[in-house]
């Protein structure tokens, strides 16, 4: 299946942000992939960058390459669920940029037609890679604060005119819970696994704003609660992490610089790729505060992992329960802002819309 030389052929729909900033430079500066083909209705954009290469407007044309061994979908959020149940008919293999679908009868349905395929299905969570999650994640693992009973996951931003793009837009998939909510929640599910229940409350805050845009997102876990935060109108003065525990707390201040880079040109593997200069801080019962240093990200781990899985058929760096969960949580969160009551997230079972 794979091209002479074991390099996995790919095929990249959408070109956007998401398909130009991240996917495109991550897949070519990852060994043992060959970016073989964009679907782009913009042929002479993606030539600006990558001269010579294949552009398929149609992309089903491109699911439909026999060169072709993995599809990434970097495509509109609505487009998810019915791109990547054809390119695993095709026999493709699938990596899908978060959210993984619009909902999770969606996202069940992609998972069960990658199994009648035999073929991997994979959400891009790039950001388990990012140096303030790493540094977090690995004081939490090492016991430095003990056991955790707060813990708060922030992306601000201030970004305070609505910009004519489809995720703010009044469309299936736009608002600020579906982009940034995947990343919150991974990251919490990574450190701490399912929750009981879910409270959450969204708001539209800008002038002009149709979908929502603040999104505050409380994670029950008994006696301890995790809150995951991200709105539009934060000029700064936050932090990143915060995390409270019975022997201390940690304190990152700012986020990872990898989609900066990655803005500003930057080839992922280049001296300086990933490096974050804010030391995470850390306050000990005593009152003593010292710096950490904080290990560089490397979005790259997420294709480097996808490659090694593909030849043995594995899961990959994001399996099918862990997309699952995700959605899980998500929807749970979603319903709970419609309801104002708390929601118990299910993976599996019956969907009940409120």
């Amino acid at each position: 299946m794979m091209a002479g030389g074991g390099e996995i052929r790919v095929g990249l729909i959408g070109y956007g942000y998401a398909g130009r900033t991240f996917h495109a430079p991550l897949i070519s500066a990852t060994g043992g992939y060959r970016l073989t083909a964009i679907a782009s209705r913009d042929a002479a954009r993606v030539h600006a960058d990558l001269p010579g290469l294949a552009v398929e407007a149609d992309p089903l044309a491109l699911i439909n390459r026999d060169d072709i061994d993995l599809v990434v979908l970097a495509s509109p959020n609505e487009t998810h669920r019915p791109l990547a149940e054809a390119a695993l008919a095709s026999g493709k293999h699938v990596v899908v940029d978060k959210p993984f679908t619009l909902d999770l009868a969606d996202a069940r349905a992609v998972v069960a037609a990658a199994r009648r395929a035999g073929r991997i299905v994979s959400v891009f969570q790039n950001r388990r890679w990012d140096s303030d999650f790493l540094a977090v994640r690995k004081a939490i693992a090492d016991g430095l604060i003990g056991e955790v009973r707060h813990f708060e996951s922030h992306i601000d931003r201030f970004r305070p005119q609505v910009r004519p793009r489809w995720r703010e837009q009044a469309v299936p998939g736009a608002g600020l819970w579906l982009d940034l909510g995947p990343h919150l929640v991974d990251q919490a599910l990574c450190l701490f696994g399912m929750p009981h229940r879910v409270q959450a409350n969204f708001a539209a805050q800008r002038k002009g704003a149709v979908v929502e845009d603040w999104v505050h997102v409380i994670l029950d876990y008994g006696p301890r609660r995790v809150i995951l935060h991200a709105g539009m109108l934060a000029c700064g003065g936050g932090h990143r992490f915060v995390a409270h525990g019975d022997k201390g707390t940690l304190v990152k201040r700012f986020a990872d610089i990898q989609e900066d880079q990655l803005r500003a040109g930057m080839r992922p593997g280049a001296t300086g790729w990933g490096e974050d200069p804010d030391a995470m801080l850390h306050f000990d019962p005593s009152g003593t505060i010292r710096d950490i240093p904080v290990p560089a990200g490397d979005h790259r781990r997420y294709y480097a992992e996808l490659r090694d899985a593909l030849p043995g058929g594995g899961d990959g760096p994001v399996p099918p329960g862990a997309a699952l969960a995700v959605m899980a949580v998500i929807e749970a969160a979603s319903r709970s802002s419609r309801s104002g009551s708390a929601v118990v997230p299910h993976i599996a079972g019956p969907d009940k819309a409120d």
